[in-house]
């Protein structure tokens, strides 16, 4: 018997690879995130200073971004399921030993490095197969995978401060590594495309470059990667520092965290509804529209001190940014081909995690010279409204036409 089905269509059914990437995403980058919440307690047991403190952040970042375009490029050419099978592997090891580090120095290389190194494995691979197995719901797939980064605030970060004040901030993180191996049996579900469908996604047609070399010059990719950059610079600071900032605006840290967490479960709605906008209205007009609210919702922290105004500007914000996230991935799908996709978000995250590894850093310094957070927070604003300026740039041209069904 034939089918006269799409294999574009038949690979829309691949939801346990939605759903093992989700939970994935979830862990690397709650492990990522829980340093916001080490902050304190880790200054006030070590007394390494606060700006030593946020550069094992700064690091991880860096580490993330440039290893993941080398997990990128693996899982293009041996699929995505050994790539994360390493990084689950390492990112357990990593954080135990990061636990266990006994000076400023130790716990920089083995949080900042190692554990960078290994949450890089799970964003390209398995956001690159999300977008080649999926077609007419290919916004929808992203934005639920890349949901597990909004949930990890919900999830790791309440978890974790919990923890700190039962058992310390040495034994929570050691905890969560070991925590980490037990999404190994889920690695089943990251499959490799069927080869019809992948040698489709690589059709001339399928976008403006079929080769790496040529993709990674492109006007298509500087767009997108300068726009990621600007975007990352924009709210990474925010998202780090702003448990610190209520905490010094008069809150406790229980209470500060649940603003964390309130980003968090606002970057999941935020996620899941611009996903859908991307579907129907192009992921070009929502991101640039997403930005802009990032932008402006960033320097508004500055203008609230009680814990109702903090969950105000966390919803919208979250939304933003939790939104924004997975239509760089939709973009790079509609200008590039399936065979390539896993090397061109693994560089374009590369150069993104320059604009993350930014804002810890610099708001840890700026705190450290001014005693304040108002010049991060303002210079959020700036970076977000230049990441939409150069979004608006990104070639409509290289876009993706619609796949004829047999």
């Amino acid at each position: 018997m034939t089918h006269s089905r799409s294999p574009f269509l038949a690979t829309d059914r691949n939801w346990p690879l939605v759903a093992a990437g989700a939970l994935m995403t979830c862990v690397a980058i709650g492990v990522v995130f829980s340093l916001a919440v080490f902050l304190d307690p880790m200054g006030a047991d070590t007394g390494w200073s606060r700006a030593g403190i946020s550069m094992a952040m700064t690091l991880a970042f860096l580490s993330m971004g440039v290893a993941g375009f080398g997990w990128g490029a693996l899982s293009d050419r041996y699929g995505p399921r050994r790539v994360v099978l390493a990084g689950i592997a390492l990112l357990g090891l990593a954080s135990i030993l990061a636990s266990r580090a006994g000076s400023l120095l130790a716990f920089q290389a083995t949080f900042g490095v190692l554990i960078g190194v290994a949450a890089g494995a799970f964003f390209a691979p398995i956001i690159a197969a999300t977008s080649v197995s999926f077609e007419k719901r290919r916004g929808l797939a992203i934005a639920l995978v890349s949901a597990g980064m909004g949930v990890a605030p919900m999830t790791i970060a309440p978890l974790a401060g919990w923890l700190v004040t039962q058992v310390g901030w040495r034994q929570t993180m050691s905890a969560i590594g070991f925590g980490t191996w037990l999404l190994l049996p889920f690695v089943y579900f990251i499959r490799t495309l069927p080869a019809t469908a992948a040698s489709a996604g690589t059709s001339a047609a399928d976008g403006i470059a079929s080769h790496a070399g040529a993709a990674l010059r492109s006007r298509a990719f500087l767009v997108l990667a300068g726009a990621f950059f600007a975007c990352c610079a924009a709210h990474s600071g925010p998202i780090f520092h702003t448990v610190s900032y209520a905490i010094g605006c008069g809150l406790p840290m229980v209470a500060a965290v649940t603003i964390y967490s309130m980003e968090g479960a606002a970057g999941l709605g935020g996620r899941l509804l611009f996903g859908v906008l991307a579907d129907r209205f192009g992921a070009k007009p929502v991101l640039v529209a997403g930005l802009l609210v990032q932008a402006f919702a960033a320097v508004s922290y500055l203008a609230v001190n009680r814990l109702g105004g903090f969950y105000a500007v966390a919803i919208v914000f979250g939304a933003a940014y939790g939104g924004t996230m997975p239509l760089y991935a939709a973009l790079a799908r509609e200008a590039f081909g399936a065979r390539i996709l896993g090397t061109v978000l693994g560089a374009a995250t590369m150069v993104s995690s320059l604009g993350m590894a930014l804002g810890p850093f610099i708001g840890g310094w700026l705190y450290d010279r001014f005693g304040s957070y108002a010049w991060l927070y303002i210079g959020s604003m700036m970076a977000g409204l230049a990441a939409a300026g150069i979004a608006t740039m990104f070639p409509l041209a290289a876009r993706t036409p619609p796949l004829k069904v047999a």
